[in-house]
């Protein structure tokens, strides 16, 4: 492992992944919604063959799996479990460019970092805190006009160099490694929903979707949306007593019906909440979304049943309305899909930290990843770090030494498999 240069391979294939445009797209009706995801899954595509990988399959839907066959004696292969790594291909469209420039900060000096001269744009440290911990060490950051998109290709890169370096050091055993990028994790998990889970024969599987070093997550929010349609009476407002229906005040008269505390801006840990996210609206009609989210099932099911007697109080409310409304189960929490056999594959995360001396982070992640969708389909998927920071910002920054650790995390959980 000394002659293999992690830190070099690591940050050239991030560029090489950053440099493809793969920002998907809320509301498409495609898989992936952005044909960027599927440039980026054919050029993975052409590396894992280069790699030497095996069942490469690359779906119209841009989800790529792959196999690393195992190395090890024929008498101890079948006692060694198949284990998955997984990460995303998109890049979260936060309104910001989908062109990522990213730029190595050689040995952070504590100062504020101008990201952007043109435009002025800088990385403060009275901001972000957080930076200040890592004076002295390398940094990968954008131009500033656009996320760093360690989410997710930070993971993409751990994943490929953990591969290059499996097939290098022909003395490391493993045994068989499955592998999958898949898009739209942004926009609702589609592409791990969308994937064929006979080409990912895993026992267990990672996701590497969380930010600082030494985070965990195998719990997640239970989450849901609802979208409402409501179709008013237009009428003119010198005929309109006894006859109008504005649709955009009786959306006005759903949102009066929610405590206003019980909201994202208000809530925090496993504190669940109801956020009004979208609201368009004329004299016809008005269309609203709400995102519903908690990490105990029963209270998930509750705001759920909350919002169904809530539609026909509204409707009672505005009888000449028509009110519309569908809710849809988006992902849920990935403890809710562990037994006492399953977690051991989080064990294998908190063994692998101790013995490259990592802290945990565990926290309860409010929000969701691909490991959520398919904990749900029954192949357990904990997550954890890439080692960046301030994912969908523009101050996004990654330490390229806890990039390093997180590829190390890749090479010591197939370990302990390997001996367990």
């Amino acid at each position: 492992m000394n002659n293999f240069d992690f830190k070099t391979k690591l940050v050239e294939r991030f560029f090489r992944y950053a440099a493809v445009e793969s920002q998907s797209k809320s509301g498409s009706e495609t898989i992936p919604s952005t044909p960027g995801q599927l440039e980026l899954a054919q050029l993975l595509q052409t590396d894992l063959t280069a790699l030497g990988l095996t069942d490469i399959k690359l779906t119209e839907h841009a989800i790529l799996t792959a196999k690393l066959p195992a190395n090890l004696p024929a008498d101890s292969l079948e006692k060694v479990p198949p284990i998955g790594f997984l990460a995303h291909l998109d890049t979260v469209d936060v309104s910001l460019s989908p062109n990522i420039k990213p730029r190595v900060v050689k040995h952070y000096d504590g100062n504020d970092i101008l990201l952007n001269q043109e435009q002025n744009i800088w990385l403060r440290t009275a901001s972000h805190k957080e930076i200040l911990n890592y004076i002295g060490q390398d940094i990968i950051v954008s131009d500033g006009t656009s996320v760093l998109g360690a989410d997710n290709k930070a993971a993409i890169s751990a994943i490929m160099v953990a591969l290059e370096y499996f097939q290098t050091e022909k003395s490391c055993y493993h045994g068989d490694i499955y592998i999958a990028f898949v898009p739209d994790e942004e926009v609702g998990l589609r592409g791990s929903k969308a994937m064929d889970l006979a080409d990912f024969p895993v026992a267990f599987a990672y996701t590497i979707d969380s930010c600082e070093l030494g985070e965990v997550v195998y719990e997640t929010f239970n989450a849901g949306s609802m979208a409402i349609t409501i179709k008013g009476v237009s009428a003119h407002p010198m005929s309109a007593k006894g006859v109008m229906v504005n649709p955009v005040l009786v959306a006005n008269d759903i949102i009066n019906h929610f405590d206003h505390k019980d909201t994202p801006e208000h809530t925090d840990g496993k504190q669940g909440y109801f956020w009004v996210n979208r609201i368009t609206g004329n004299a016809n009609e008005a269309q609203m979304n709400i995102n519903i989210r908690d990490f105990d099932k029963s209270l998930y099911e509750a705001r759920k049943t909350y919002l169904v007697d809530l539609m026909k109080l509204i409707a009672a409310k505005h009888p000449k309305a028509q009110i519309s409304y569908k809710i849809t189960d988006i992902y849920g929490n990935i403890a809710d899909s562990l037994n006492e056999g399953s977690k051991q594959c989080i064990e294998f995360i908190y063994q692998a930290m101790r013995n490259l001396s990592i802290t945990p982070k565990t926290i309860a992640m409010r929000g969701g990843t691909d490991g959520s969708a398919l904990s749900a389909r029954g192949l357990p998927t904990p997550n954890f770090f890439t080692g960046a920071h301030n994912f969908h910002s523009n101050c996004e920054f990654l330490p390229v030494g806890s990039f390093e650790k997180s590829c190390s995390m890749i090479l010591e959980i197939t370990k302990l498999v390997s001996n367990h």
